[in-house]
C-alpha cells in the first residue's frame, strides 16, 4: 500500500525548520513527512559562515529546534534522501525505495554554490560553502593552514574573510569589480568596509579574475588574469548561489530564476508551495519578481505558508532584509536600493556607527546601517510605507527618522 502524507516538506533549511515551527503552534494535526539531503534537523546557515568556522559555536547550536521539539508533531523525517521524481497530478513524489501520496507539497530546497569550472578546479583544497560539511573542511584548513584566497567579496567571502584572518591566516580576496558587495552596498559603504578589512590585514585584489588553479593533487597557485600568480594553501570560492529548481524541471511547475510564487507562495501547480532561497516570489512592495537569499525571506515566507495550511488567511508582504556580521561591525541592510538617486550618510557619535540612506524622488527605498540599529528599524517601517522624507532633517543624526516625513 501507497503512503499517505498530508504534507511533504523538500528540504530542511531555515525555511523548512521555520514551517514546522509554525505549523506546530498553530496545532496542526496531520502527517507531516520531511525529506532532506543531508543527515541533520533543519539548521541555520548563517553562522557557517562566522562563529561556527571560528569555533565560537557548537555544532549543536546550530539546528533551529533540537530533536525533542519535534515530538508533538506527527513527522517522519527521511534524511540523506533525495527525490526521484514528482507526480503533480496524481500528488505522488518517488523516494527510489518507497512512493509517497500528499495533500500538501511544500519545495523549500534553497540554493547551491556557483562553481567555478577551469583548469585545475577539481584539485585538493578549493571549497564551496553552503552546508555543514563544508564548513567542517574549511575550518580544518583555517586551523592547519597559513593562507587562503578568496574569490568573491560578496557576504560569504567576506565573513570568511575576516574568521580567517583573526585566526592567524593570510588572507587574500579577489573580486572581479572594483569594490566589495558591489552589488548591493554604495560606495560609501564599500569603502568602509574594505578599510575595516584592509586594517585586519585582508589583502584585496580588484578589477582581475581567475583564469586557472595549479598544483600537484592539492591548489599551490591562483592564476589571474591580469597574469598574476598567487601562492596559497586553500581557496574558497563565493560568487553567488543558483536556485535548487530541477525538482520542477518534469513536471508544470513553473521556474524562472527560481520557483515562482505569488504572494501566498503558492506555485501555479495546485497544492504545490514553495518558500526560501529557491523562490523567485511576487512582491507586492516592488511589484514585481523577486529572488532573494536571505533568512527573513525563508521565515517570513514559512509563516505565510504554515499559517494558510492551518486556515489562518495570510499573504506575504515584507520589505527585504539582510545582515551581515564581519569583525565588529554588524551591517543590516533594509530595502533594495537599485535605481537610487542619492544618498545621505548618517554618521553617529558612537564609533564605526553610520547609516547610508537611499532615496528615489526622495522616497526612501533602502537602508544600509552599520552599528546602528535604531535607524534600521525605524527605515523600515519608512520603506514599507513608502515616505518621502525631508532632506535636511535627514542629515540631523540627532534626530529620529521616524520623524522625518
Amino acid at each position: 500500500m501507497m503512503n499517505h502524507t498530508n504534507i511533504l516538506i523538500v528540504g530542511a533549511g531555515q525555511a523548512a525548520g521555520q514551517l514546522l515551527i509554525t505549523l506546530k503552534q498553530n496545532k496542526f494535526s496531520g502527517k507531516i513527512t520531511l525529506v532532506g539531503d543531508e543527515e541533520w534537523y533543519p539548521y541555520q546557515r548563517p553562522p557557517l559562515s562566522k562563529l561556527f568556522l571560528s569555533g565560537e559555536l557548537e555544532h549543536s547550536r546550530l539546528f533551529i529546534k533540537q530533536a525533542n521539539f519535534y515530538n508533538d508533531l506527527d513527522i517522519t523525517f527521511r534524511f540523506n534522501t533525495r527525490i526521484k521524481k514528482i507526480d503533480t497530478h496524481n500528488k505522488i513524489i518517488d523516494l527510489n525505495d518507497i512512493e509517497l501520496n500528499y495533500e500538501q507539497l511544500i519545495l523549500a530546497t534553497g540554493t547551491r554554490p556557483r562553481k567555478l569550472s577551469i583548469d585545475g578546479s577539481n584539485l585538493k583544497n578549493i571549497f564551496y560553502l553552503r552546508d555543514i560539511s563544508d564548513a567542517e573542511n574549511i575550518k580544518s584548513v583555517i586551523k592547519n593552514k597559513k593562507s587562503i584566497v578568496i574569490i568573491g567579496a560578496g557576504y560569504i567571502g567576506l565573513e570568511v574573510a575576516a574568521t580567517a584572518v583573526k585566526s592567524g591566516l593570510s588572507v587574500t580576496v579577489i573580486e572581479k569589480q572594483d569594490r566589495v558587495m558591489n552589488r548591493v552596498v554604495s560606495k560609501q559603504v564599500s569603502g568602509f568596509f574594505e578599510s575595516e578589512h584592509k586594517s585586519h590585514g585582508v589583502n584585496f585584489i580588484f578589477n582581475d579574475d581567475i583564469v586557472s588553479f595549479s598544483g600537484g593533487k592539492k591548489i599551490n597557485e591562483v592564476n589571474l588574469l591580469s597574469g598574476k600568480t598567487i601562492k596559497t594553501d586553500a581557496v574558497l570560492v563565493g560568487i553567488g548561489g543558483i536556485p535548487n529548481t530541477e525538482i520542477t524541471d518534469k513536471t508544470k511547475i513553473v521556474s524562472d530564476n527560481g520557483i515562482k510564487v505569488d504572494n501566498q507562495c503558492r506555485t501555479n501547480v495546485k497544492d504545490v508551495y514553495a518558500i526560501g532561497d529557491c523562490t523567485n516570489h511576487w512582491n507586492t512592495l516592488y511589484n514585481r519578481y523577486i529572488r532573494l537569499e536571505s533568512v527573513q525571506n525563508a521565515i517570513d515566507q514559512a509563516k505565510v505558508v504554515a499559517s494558510n495550511l492551518t486556515n489562518i488567511k495570510t499573504s506575504y508582504n515584507e520589505v527585504p532584509w539582510f545582515w551581515s556580521d564581519q569583525f565588529d561591525l554588524k551591517l543590516q541592510i533594509a530595502g533594495i536600493s537599485e535605481g537610487y538617486d542619492k544618498t545621505i550618510i548618517r554618521t553617529k557619535e558612537k564609533q564605526k556607527s553610520f547609516s547610508c540612506l537611499y532615496l528615489k524622488d526622495d522616497v526612501l527605498i533602502a537602508v544600509d546601517s552599520i552599528n546602528d540599529p535604531k535607524d534600521f528599524i525605524q527605515s523600515k517601517k519608512l520603506i514599507m510605507n513608502k515616505v518621502k522624507l525631508d532632506l535636511e532633517k535627514s542629515k540631523d543624526v540627532n534626530a529620529e527618522l521616524k520623524d522625518m516625513s
